[in-house]
């Protein structure tokens, strides 16, 4: 029997400065950077242009470059980081040419904000350490800028105030980022916590069907095997060419046996506990369905007298199904009235559940998709039949399974 594929795990964050997996910013947060980058731009130009006399072929470029970083930033986080730290290397020589030293400097308050929303969203999509370089060199730039050009004693506190801004948005953008991986960490563990979840859970029901088979088929092999040894013995004047032939069909017999007991011991689990009790057919319905009022369900039964010995693989599908069926309308709608029909017909087995609406909405569904409607549309596909399922026109939910007589099992492993 074949099994799904074990889930590979979630690969970690790449720890890069550009993380090939960052995922795309949503519509707003693109709106909302683009129209802060657009006003930025529209303050920082004409702002330095006016009050630190720079000239104005230089301020478009800078304050584009500056400006337009942190929208950059999101898909090529390189191009931005160097945009964004040649422009606030070069803006301080070529600003406060006019003497004017009431204005803040090297860095303006635009230009500050600018390369703070840079830093932010650059750290946030790609990671601190994308983050942390453009940092760095945007503050040794100015640094460096205010002993060169003379003014390092007049701008002393505006670099401080400048450098303390622009590392606490660096701390925050990297608090939120750790926040964000975190979440998303914990997510891609439920999804494959509930991926293997739902793996074992088809693996076992395979299982317990292949065993269930196993012994189904075992049964009538056993039973050829001992009629075709004893055929000799039961059947007076045999001819030597017939008892040849019989005991290559008990040989052929054994054989069998042998080889599904090897694959059911591949297929058994070290906890698995033998199931010593008969297996369950069409005649244990009516005993299901006490079960089920007695734990305060109602249910309707209608079933027919088999028209003789039902093959032991259709037997045990109907009981299944209908258990399977009950279990269901039960758990996904408790207190409605359900109705189950067995139809016992020369040519199939019919089965139908139906169960009612609720008088009360029905408890959440548990997370992911179960296993017992696969599992009873495996085992009907092993009889050749059919297996039909979903909300019926006068409310409520049906279950339809049609099980032929004539159709041998389909042995999958």
């Amino acid at each position: 029997m074949t099994t799904p594929a074990e889930p590979r795990p979630a690969a970690p964050p790449m720890p890069s400065a550009a993380r090939a997996d960052a995922p795309p910013p949503r519509p707003a947060a693109q709106i909302v950077l683009m129209v802060a980058s657009f006003a930025l731009f529209c303050v920082l130009v004409p702002l330095h242009v006016a009050l630190y006399s720079t000239p104005i072929v230089l301020a478009v470029p800078l304050g584009a470059a500056l400006a337009g970083a942190g929208l950059l930033a999101v898909p090529r986080p390189r191009a931005a980081s160097v945009l964004a730290v040649l422009a606030v290397w070069v803006l301080p020589p070529v600003s406060m040419q006019g003497g004017a030293t009431t204005w803040p400097w090297p860095w303006s308050v635009p230009a500050m904000i600018a390369f703070a929303l840079f830093v932010l969203v650059i750290t946030l999509v790609h990671g601190w350490r994308a983050g942390a370089v453009p940092l760095a060199l945007g503050n040794l730039g100015p640094l460096l800028a205010a002993p060169l050009l003379g003014r390092s004693d007049s701008s002393a506190a505006d670099l401080i105030v400048a450098a303390s801004a622009t590392a606490a948005v660096y701390l925050v953008a990297v608090l939120l980022a750790s926040r964000l991986r975190v979440g998303e960490e914990l997510d891609r563990a439920r999804e494959v916590s509930a991926a293997e979840h739902e793996r074992r859970l088809l693996v076992e029901e395979r299982t317990r069907i292949a065993r269930e088979l196993h012994d189904v088929v075992a049964h009538s092999t056993a039973l050829i095997q001992v009629q075709a040894s004893t055929a000799r013995y039961r059947i007076p004047d045999l001819a030597p060419e017939a008892a040849a032939e019989f005991e290559e069909i008990a040989a052929g017999a054994r054989s069998s046996l042998t080889e599904m007991r090897r694959l059911l011991g591949v297929l058994r689990t070290e906890d698995h506990t033998p199931e010593l009790a008969p297996l369950q057919g069409v005649a244990e319905i009516p005993e299901l369905v006490e079960s089920f009022r007695r734990a305060g369900a109602s249910v309707e039964l209608w079933t027919d007298e088999p028209p003789g010995e039902l093959p032991a693989g259709v037997d045990l599908t109907a009981y299944r199904v209908a258990q399977e069926a009950l279990s269901n309308a039960v758990r996904h709608a408790p207190g409605a009235a359900i109705d189950l029909h067995v139809a016992l017909g020369p040519e199939a087995v019919t089965l139908r559940v139906h169960n009612g609406v609720p008088p009360s909405p029905p408890p959440p569904a548990s997370p992911g998709p179960g296993t017992g409607l696969r599992g009873m549309q495996e085992r009907v596909s092993r009889l050749d039949g059919t297996l039909e399922h979903g909300p019926a026109p006068e409310g409520g939910w049906t279950v339809l399974a049609y099980l032929p007589l004539t159709a041998d099992p389909q042995e999958s492993a």
